[in-house]
């Protein structure tokens, strides 16, 4: 078995640290005391955690983009499932144009499709509209779920599920029992990353979003244009901490190494 060389080790720990830095001293600067953003500081202090219950446009904010990432995500998953099975077992024509058409989002800057998507919902009417941002999010996200489950497609045995269907088990429980278990690395691992993408989501969002329907990412940048303290430095290490206690439990669950390996085989 071979192993990494001093530069090769040298060059992986100043990788690790240059995409570390800025995560860390954002954590930092959020405990902070001072009104203002400093470092390094006089001592830790939780004023701006304590300051983030002072503006309940965050928190509002905050449920509003979990809620519009798990609808957002379980729809694309639900598209890509379908979808990809089509594309990876059958050759039809427009096979590859149909293919092209998912993953065309990936190539569309969001400014773009941020001013595409207001024009358009402001022709049907549902302009700063819920359903208009996880309509958009939809489409955004759906090429990061199909390409993890399209690689999870790949792989599966058919003659598994000819031996169930030949044992009596009919079309449904054969999804359920067979093929789903078979792509379940591929369909979990797209929902995460779609989730993320659309959590994350600010540029084409803040093009649709309305005061009513204000997500989190969107209302951070409203935020740092007219202020510049240390509140939005706490809600991003909250939003670090968040995510890594979420990986954390879904690697303790499901084993992320598993997850992500098995889906990108095929």
């Amino acid at each position: 078995m071979s192993r990494n060389g001093p530069i090769a080790l040298v060059f992986h720990a100043l990788f690790v640290i240059f995409m570390l830095a800025p995560l860390a001293i954002v954590c930092v600067v959020a405990f902070t005391p001072e009104g203002y953003l400093s470092l390094p500081t006089r001592g830790p202090s939780l004023r701006w955690f304590k300051a983030i219950l002072s503006y309940p446009e965050f928190i509002r904010a905050f449920r509003d983009s979990l809620w519009l990432a798990a609808v957002s995500s379980t729809i694309a998953v639900g598209l890509s499932v379908p979808a990809a099975l089509a594309i990876a077992r059958y050759r039809f024509p427009g096979r590859d144009a149909l293919t092209a058409l998912f993953m065309s989002p990936l190539m569309v800057p969001h400014v773009v499709l941020g001013i595409a998507f207001l024009r358009f919902f402001s022709q049907i009417g549902i302009s700063g509209t819920f359903l208009g941002l996880i309509l958009s999010h939809v489409i955004v996200i759906v090429p990061f779920a199909l390409r993890l489950v399209l690689a999870s497609s790949y792989g599966i045995d058919q003659r598994i599920e000819h031996a169930a269907v030949s044992l009596g088990a009919n079309a449904a429980t054969v999804f359920r029992r067979v093929t789903l278990p078979l792509i379940l690395p591929g369909v979990v691992s797209g929902w995460i990353l779609a989730f993320i993408n659309s959590f994350d989501e600010v540029t084409m969002t803040v093009f649709i979003a309305s005061p009513a329907t204000v997500t989190l990412p969107v209302r951070m940048f409203l935020y740092i244009q007219d202020n510049i303290d240390p509140l939005i430095a706490s809600v991003s290490a909250c939003l670090i901490a968040m995510t890594a206690l979420m990986l954390i439990v879904m690697d303790r669950i499901f084993g992320l190494d598993r997850l992500f390996i098995g889906a990108g085989k095929g």
